[in-house]
C-alpha cells in the first residue's frame, strides 16, 4: 500500500524526471497493490501532472486498486487538469469500476477540534 497527497506525489515525480529515476518511480506506483492519492485537484494540475495522473490510472486500470480523495466532484476535477482529453480518459477509467462515496455534513476536522474545558462549578464554602 502507498498513500500520498497528490501535490506531493506530482512534485516527487517532477524531481524524479530531473534525477533520472522517473521510470522506476512510475513502475513502483503501477505495481503497488493499493494506491491512495489524497486531495486530487486541490489546485490546477499542470500538463506534466495531468500526464502523470493519466499514466498512473491507465497502467493500474483493472489491475490494482486505487483510491482517490478529493473535495471536488468528478466534473469539476476535469476542469482542473491541463489536458481535457487525458483528464476525461483517466476519469472514465476510474469511474468505470468505482464505488463513489460522497461525504456530506460538517468536516470531521471540525468535529475533532479540541473544545475548551468547562470551568469546574464553584464549591460551597463551609
Amino acid at each position: 500500500m502507498h498513500t500520498e497527497r497528490a501535490d506531493k506525489l506530482f512534485k516527487r515525480l517532477r524531481g524524479a524526471r530531473l534525477d533520472g529515476s522517473y521510470e522506476d518511480e512510475m513502475r513502483k506506483l503501477h505495481r503497488v497493490e493499493l494506491l491512495i492519492i489524497d486531495d486530487l485537484a486541490l489546485h490546477r494540475l499542470e500538463a506534466t501532472e495531468t500526464t502523470d495522473f493519466y499514466e498512473i490510472i491507465v497502467e493500474r486500470h483493472r489491475k490494482a486498486s486505487t483510491i482517490i480523495t478529493s473535495n471536488r466532484e468528478p466534473p469539476e476535477i476535469l476542469t482542473m487538469m491541463a489536458d481535457p482529453l487525458l483528464a476525461q480518459s483517466a476519469m472514465d477509467r476510474l469511474q468505470s469500476a468505482a464505488y463513489e462515496l460522497v461525504v456530506e455534513g460538517q468536516s470531521y476536522r471540525q468535529r475533532q477540534k479540541p473544545r475548551p474545558e468547562k470551568p469546574a462549578p464553584p464549591t460551597p464554602s463551609d
